[in-house]
């Protein structure tokens, strides 16, 4: 043990290190956000295209085995997820009734910010048509929205999702999200409607 390390801390044994598949899934396995591959690269000492190519393999073999969990991309890093066939029986299990659901309110307002971030608060508003201070704060609390900036004309504090919000939906980048034309009526009158 170096000085000022922690005693009840073992120093992993280099000559008995384990292949890199099982430290890359060791990591991940007990990972709470997604872990990106220069940071398993450090954390493992390991080069970064090695790591890269496991993670890769390893996606590509639980696909291939039909496993009830899957290795993705997301929100800038890797991260195991419930595959996509067991999800409804998991949710069943896991969620039961337990699971604080956002409003009506909060998952409007979180589709606002998430088309037109960075978006203030008063934009936010216009678009729903009642203050948004609240669900804002709910929103920002669960993390799934922070603030980005200001308005240099306005001074109004602009918020963006996040990458946990990337995270919860399975996306790895805003690129993702789906188009809304196909979901509203009327699409092309829709920037006259909430112009500012």
């Amino acid at each position: 043990m170096a000085d000022g390390g922690d005693p009840g801390r073992a120093e992993p044994d280099e000559a008995n290190r384990p292949p890199l598949v099982a430290l890359v899934e060791a990591v991940l396995m007990v990972a709470e956000k997604p872990v990106g591959v220069a940071e398993l690269a450090t954390g493992l000492s390991a080069p970064a295209l090695e790591v890269e190519r496991v993670l890769a393999e390893l996606s590509a073999q639980y696909r291939h085995d039909g496993r009830g969990f899957d290795l993705r991309h997301v929100g800038g890093g890797w991260r195991f997820y419930t595959a996509e066939e067991c999800a409804p029986w998991v949710e069943k299990f896991v969620l039961a009734g337990q699971m604080s659901r956002l409003s009506q309110a909060a998952l409007e307002t979180l589709a606002v910010v998430a088309y037109q971030q960075p978006v203030s608060r008063g934009r936010i508003s216009a678009v729903r048509g009642v203050s948004a201070d609240g669900v804002i704060r709910t929103l920002t609390a669960r993390g799934l929205v922070e603030e980005a900036t200001t308005d240099p004309e306005t001074g109004a504090i602009l918020y963006r999702t996040t990458d946990y919000f990337l995270e919860r939906m399975g996306l790895r980048g805003l690129d993702e999200l789906p188009p809304l034309a196909p979901l509203l009526p009327g699409i092309d009158d829709l920037e006259d409607i909430i112009a500012p």
